[in-house]
């Protein structure tokens, strides 16, 4: 990669990681926070206040993903940090549990991660975006990590208003990288506009934004049942998880990287990205036999988290570049629009569904149902077209 490359990369991964911190940092600690606010001892008023975020994005990813297209990716993004700052500081200074949810859909409502990924598109060339996404699924991985080591430390310092305030402050930073370190995009000549109507029609589209609503609806769902798990068979309480996550989190960058690279550089990507959603299955599988029987030792559940990682930032890394590969030149914002969409409802379903089954019918039953969507998962992937040899002439619709 280019020092321009690297640079692009480097700066709007870590802005679409601000993006993630936003709805991942207050996750291990919204619920007890809330009952001390007017209407938190409503579960489903506390449950909306944590899922409106994702529901926001969603509706935003598409609309802002057409007007990155049409009017520039800097300035789209820009509109996006404003608003992400808006609602931070919102949820910051609110008081009762109704303005913490104004602040967080306004937020959401900052949705700039199709025009970030499309701008690393724009930025890097066809044989090192793989690498360049794999930037921000590793961003992604690192964010939830760190939310879920850290956040209760951050509560008992600084508290709710000031994680809010915190997350307002960085993405005002946010915004000055935008400005001064990401490069501008090339200049793109587009003749023919294509129909938004194509792109939601695309098939091998379709498969990606299954995809990846399945991986971060488990990734939510898993998420609602771990913490507890990791207490009760590790002895951890909570403050001390980051001994686990810590650790997995970083081998996992460093088995996931290999396979990635090895099939971008063999034109075997598709393999890649089958194996690591049958990874995936065999994750759900494994964590829904180790609740189902009481749970076996502590080092097999976290065998089966640094496995969930791997499979996790493969993923992370793949299905992105796939889309800015398969979507036409002059509609990447859009095709990538859909395709974040999927992800916040995703996000949104997981949080939501994986409570309602823990509470309803037990933990085994996340695992049971992630483990059902993987598997259609796996069975849409398995015709999908693979990608060219890096080097050879891109070909979006090469058969598999």
């Amino acid at each position: 990669m280019t020092p321009t490359e690297i640079r692009a990369s480097l700066s709007l991964a870590s802005i679409f990681a601000l993006r993630m911190l936003g709805m991942f940092l207050i996750l291990p600690v919204f619920a007890v926070h809330a009952k001390t606010l007017p209407g938190g001892d409503n579960a489903a008023l506390v449950g909306l206040a944590m899922g409106i975020y994702g529901l926001t994005q969603s509706f935003g990813q598409i609309p802002y993903g057409v007007a990155s297209d049409k009017y520039g990716r800097k300035r789209i993004i820009i509109i996006g940090l404003v608003l992400f700052a808006i609602g931070s500081f919102i949820a910051a200074a609110a008081d009762t549990l109704f303005w913490v949810t104004v602040g967080r859909a306004i937020q959401g409502a900052g949705a700039i991660s199709a025009a970030v990924t499309a701008f690393i598109a724009d930025t890097t060339r066809e044989e090192h975006r793989t690498k360049a996404m794999a930037m921000v699924g590793g961003s992604i991985g690192l964010t939830f990590a760190f939310s879920l080591i850290a956040s209760p430390v951050m509560y008992s310092l600084i508290g709710m208003g000031g994680l809010f305030a915190l997350t307002g402050v960085l993405s005002i930073l946010a915004i000055l990288v935008v400005l001064y370190v990401v490069p501008e995009a090339p200049v793109m000549t587009v003749v023919e506009r294509v129909p938004f109507s194509a792109i939601l029609a695309d098939k091998e589209l379709m498969r990606l934004n299954y995809g990846v609503f399945a991986l971060h609806l488990t990734q939510m769902a898993m998420f609602v049942v771990i913490p507890a798990a990791l207490v009760e068979y590790t002895g951890l309480p909570l403050a001390a998880h980051w001994k686990v996550y810590l650790p997995v989190v970083l081998l996992s960058f460093a088995l996931m990287l290999p396979p990635v690279f090895a099939g971008e550089r063999r034109g075997m990507m598709k393999h890649v990205f089958l194996g690591a959603v049958a990874l995936m299955l065999l994750v759900q599988v494994g964590l829904w036999l180790f609740m189902s029987h009481g749970g076996a030792h502590w080092t097999l559940l976290v065998g089966l988290l640094l496995a969930f990682f791997v499979s996790f930032n493969i993923l992370e890394a793949c299905q992105p570049s796939l889309v800015s590969r398969i979507a036409p030149p002059a509609a990447k914002g859009s095709a990538l629009g859909v395709y974040n969409t999927l992800q916040a409802l995703g996000l949104f379903c997981g949080g939501a569904l994986g409570g309602w089954l823990m509470q309803n019918a037990g933990a085994s039953s996340v695992f049971a149902v992630g483990a059902v969507l993987t598997v259609v998962w796996l069975i849409i992937a398995a015709s999908m077209r693979n990608l060219p040899r890096r080097g050879r002439a891109v070909s979006s619709r090469e058969g598999a």
